[in-house]
């Protein structure tokens, strides 16, 4: 008996040896990653960033690597706040989603049933565009998107109004476009069947059973976070500067939610288990399916000889779909002043992997992504880091030599063909906004939201925009690739500008205002009086205390707004009309001419 109990010790000592010698030999899929990923911040200059990785229903890995504030050397955690961008669209959809289950909305349907109010460029846009339309990027609209984050608007109402005047450079369904206004209006259609908003949908619906309980939808809250991260962008190739926080709330349903990678991991962990988290169905299941099912081919995105198992390119909603060295992924970028994401997770493997960074238009998330990938799949290593090190380089090179043979088509010793007090003005574009351009000292500026933009003359009425940065002046070396081109009327007079803001769509034509220069009520006072127009009598007085208005017989009111000496437009929504006055040494006005495109129309001052 006691030979047999010592014969099980040994067995069981043997065991434990062989069970201990099993786990030490058993490769670590994540070893090593602190060494490479501080190369990857190493190469691409970045402050920091944080990476979760779940498998089935749990994480099996997160961690911050670098700094979320790089001045002051506070490292990036796990739990640190970043803006996702628009990684947030997949969760625009599924309100949606949720709310197809309820048989609240059919995808199937016209838009304009759910936001009657919406008008498209055309009928047949308004009759034919359907919400699974606006899930899939498939409108045919482009991406206009200099019409929201160029020109922002505080009002998703007013967002939705502008898309009535952006044209389509492709019949509907025919072209997959990206358009981030095609997710407001998902967001909208969600807040007019609830009657809430789409931050109310998505906290409830969402991120209440997900536990995502610091995760927000506002800067304005990411900046009252203690453990929120600072954004970056990379200046002059190696310099990391902080940048300002970007307000979009109006598009927030494209791009405003504020996250962490623990917080996203449940997020992500919901999707591989097909909707269910923590046994509980959050996002119904059927909707699960369709949105990670190719819903538009997206390009051709045939394998090549570098990486012939990197291949497929299709749309769900609010999810890329690709093949990964054969495996289905669904993944998601985002990016947004000072922060890029990615969000991606394998159905059929049940791995997901969400990188968060802290640097504005960053290769990071997507390297990072793959390196992980590789070891968690077995798959065999490649090296993403100096592949796309290398692309990156390559394209700069390109983007150079562009740069030549551009500035070479340039007309040199030309001068603009006015003053350059002459086009100064208010211009614009009822599908975008208003931007104004003023003179100051020598030199026209354009100022765009919180932008300012040196127009440095190019060749005739052509000018070049470069950035003015508030503290460090103008930066001659990122100049932008648009141009802006003046165009005078029949009078000769500047009266819009083209700027092409849509590589697929001609020059879209910006409607100058000339800036009303102000002037008292007695420097009015002089211009008051009758006008014999030709034995028609056009009346000329003060109206308020000094809007001074033109009336002739027979047609409405003009408010004349004062733009020059003794010159005004007419408050008008053409261009091209203006009253001069004639107006001695003494000050007395003896005459007014009408300014108009078809001819001049002089009226004598009645005594």
């Amino acid at each position: 008996m006691r030979k047999f109990i010592l014969s099980l010790l040994a067995l069981s000592v043997f065991a434990s040896y062989a069970q201990k010698k099993n786990a030490i030999t058993k490769p670590d899929k994540f070893s090593g990653l602190d060494t490479a990923f501080e190369r990857v911040l190493k190469t691409w200059h970045g402050a920091g960033f944080a990476v979760a990785v779940v498998e089935k229903d749990k994480i099996v890995f997160a961690k911050g690597f670098g700094y979320k504030d790089y001045e002051k050397k506070i490292p990036v955690t796990p739990n640190t706040l970043f803006a996702i961008g628009s990684c947030t669209k997949a969760f625009t959809s599924a309100t949606l989603g949720l709310l197809q289950a309820d048989n609240k909305v059919n995808f199937d349907k016209p838009v304009r049933e759910y936001l009657p109010t919406l008008q498209f460029y055309n009928e047949q846009m308004n009759a034919k565009i359907i919400v699974r339309d606006l899930m899939s990027h498939r409108t045919g609209l482009p991406r206009h998107d200099y019409s929201w984050y160029g020109f922002p608007s505080s009002s998703r109402d007013s967002l939705m109004k502008r898309i009535q005047y952006q044209e389509p450079s492709f019949d509907i369904r025919a072209k997959w476009q990206y358009n981030n206004f095609m997710f407001l209006l998902q967001g909208m259609i969600a807040e007019k069947i609830t009657g809430k908003s789409w931050e109310e949908n998505v906290r409830e619906k969402i991120f209440k059973p997900l536990g995502m309980n610091k995760t927000n939808f506002s800067i304005k809250d990411l900046a009252k976070d203690a453990d929120a991260s600072l954004g970056y962008d990379v200046k002059k190739d190696s310099i990391i500067k902080k940048i300002d926080y970007y307000n979009i709330d109006a598009m927030g349903p494209a791009g405003s939610i504020n996250s962490s990678v623990n917080e996203m991991a449940n997020w992500v962990i919901t999707w591989i288990n097909g909707g269910k988290f923590k046994g509980t169905q959050v996002i119904p299941a059927a909707y699960v399916t369709e949105a990670m099912s190719s819903q538009m081919v997206i390009g051709a995105a045939l394998p090549s000889k570098e990486k012939p198992d990197v291949h497929f390119s299709n749309y769900g909603f609010g999810w890329f779909l690709a093949s990964y060295k054969g495996h289905y992924r669904v993944e998601h970028g985002g990016n947004i002043n000072g922060f890029s994401a990615s969000t991606c997770f394998f159905p059929t493997d049940s791995i997901g992997i969400i990188v968060l960074t802290n640097q504005n238009g960053s290769p990071i998330p997507s390297i990072v992504r793959n390196i992980i990938t590789d070891r968690v799949l077995n798959l065999p290593y490649f090296d993403w880091n100096s592949d796309l090190k290398k692309t990156s380089d390559s394209a700069k090179a390109k983007a150079k030599l562009a740069e030549a043979t551009s500035s070479g088509n340039r007309k040199m010793n030309t001068s603009p063909s006015h003053v350059l007090a002459a086009y100064e003005g208010i211009y614009t574009h009822p599908g975008y906004g208003s931007f104004d351009i003023s003179l100051k000292n020598d030199s026209l500026f354009a100022r765009i939201g919180k932008d300012i933009l040196w127009l440095k003359h190019y060749h005739y009425d052509v000018f070049q925009p470069f950035d003015k940065d508030p503290e460090e002046g103008i930066d001659t070396t990122n100049k932008s690739p648009l141009q802006i081109q003046f165009i005078a009327d029949l009078s000769g007079d500047i009266h819009e500008l083209l700027i092409a803001l849509e590589p697929t769509l001609a020059p879209l034509k910006f409607t100058k205002t000339p800036k009303a220069k102000p002037l008292k009520k007695e420097d009015l006072q002089k211009y008051v009086g009758e006008y014999d127009l030709g034995g028609v009598i056009a009346k000329v007085f003060i109206k308020g205390e000094n809007t001074l208005v033109v009336l002739v017989p027979g047609q409405p009111e003009y408010e004349l707004i004062p733009v020059e000496k003794d010159r005004f437009s007419l408050k008008i929504p053409v261009s091209g009309y203006f009253v001069q006055f004639s107006v001695n040494d003494k000050g007395e006005t003896s005459e007014l001419t009408f300014q108009q495109p078809n001819g001049n129309f002089k009226a004598k001052k009645k005594s």
